[in-house]
């Protein structure tokens, strides 16, 4: 991994991707392509970048021969853009398709035009796993896309499929919208107190995918197919409390078009593999990019083959995992104060 392009580069995941990419000397370019003509002008004034090695493109992935010319002379490709806010797509399901499913489309058909690209690691969410609203439908299609494009052949091109939960603290995200609310003097507002979700910080979820893109990473020696770090789950009504404290004022809303009261993250029904990540990490050397990755992951990881690539059925832990199991509030207390404070790469990382 030399030269990478992160689609939706200028959302909260692709400002946290190039940050860490940047912090690797090996990286000689990153191209950060996205449709936002202002969120780039705000990067490119607020990144830091002496080497000069991002390159901004404005571009859609709706449009394959845009793509197609950005991807040149990177040999990885990060896929990021989506549309993703679960009650808006409710209402806007063609449009949900042209982006999420169209546009992973036109992903892999660019990768495959383009001989310099090697790999490409498309970003998935837990709610692809039988789906119950538009986002996860549309996520659950991408991910057989990417998955099924290793068969096309005539080309050596890895595709592979990174599946998280709710991303703490990125934009859009509840704790986002109750600190808003906080500096407001507002009363926070929330969905549904008894819902859970998993727990991933934004620099965990970004070291996944980075671990993932390296030659000497998890993927090595296995077939493509989906990786899932094992993550903590939490109740919201929780989490409110460790955010805005113990004697917080909420009002409660109910759940959203689209939303359900808990989250599966690998389905019963999908062969697995339970990565441990001293296995992972055996024989690199310090300071290496995906030791410096995946040590600050949830110290595990699911491997989910792709159809077709499995030569056998690895069985590990649950049937089912799933958001309903959660971890109690002094361990989400602790959770929230570790998520802000040293993000992954920082010298004290190390």
């Amino acid at each position: 991994m030399r030269r990478v392009m992160v689609t939706g580069g200028t959302g909260a995941w692709g400002r946290e991707a190039v940050r860490q990419l940047l912090r690797d000397p090996g990286i000689e370019a990153v191209v950060v392509y996205s449709r936002d003509e202002h969120k780039h002008q705000r990067m490119e004034e607020t990144l830091e970048d002496p080497g000069g090695r991002v390159r901004y493109m404005l571009g859609d992935v709706r449009d394959r021969d845009r793509l197609a010319l950005a991807m040149r002379g990177c040999d990885t490709v990060l896929h990021a853009a989506a549309l993703k806010v679960v009650p808006l797509l409710e209402y806007s399901p063609a449009e949900a398709v042209r982006t999420n499913v169209d546009g992973a489309l036109n992903v892999i058909e660019a990768a495959l035009r383009t001989p310099d690209v090697r790999r490409v690691i498309a970003i998935s969410t837990d709610k692809a796993v039988a789906p119950v609203n538009l986002y996860g439908a549309t996520k659950a299609v991408a991910e057989r896309l990417f998955l099924a494009a290793n068969d096309y052949g005539g080309r050596s091109v890895r595709f592979d499929v990174a599946r998280y939960g709710n991303v703490t603290g990125s934009t859009g995200s509840v704790t986002e919208l109750w600190q808003r609310q906080m500096a407001a003097g507002e009363p926070l507002t929330v969905t549904d107190p008894d819902m859970t979700r998993f727990w991933i910080t934004l620099p965990r979820a970004v070291c996944l995918v980075l671990a993932m893109a390296c030659e000497e990473g998890p993927v090595h020696g296995r077939p493509p197919g989906v990786w899932v770090p094992v993550m903590p789950a939490y109740r919201v009504g929780d989490l409110l409390s460790v955010v805005g404290g113990p004697d917080v004022v909420a009002r409660i809303i109910g759940r959203r078009p689209g939303e359900r009261r808990h989250e599966t993250v690998v389905a019963a029904e999908e062969w697995r593999e339970r990565l441990v990540v001293d296995d992972v990490l055996d024989g690199l050397p310090p300071g290496n990019l995906v030791r410096n990755s995946w040590r600050w992951i949830a110290g595990e990881a699911w491997y989910l083959p792709a159809l077709g690539h499995a030569t056998d059925r690895h069985k590990a832990g649950d049937a089912v995992v799933s958001s309903d199991y959660v971890v109690p509030l002094d361990t989400l207390a602790s959770m929230w104060s570790d998520a802000n404070s040293s993000p992954p790469g920082s010298e004290e990382a190390e």
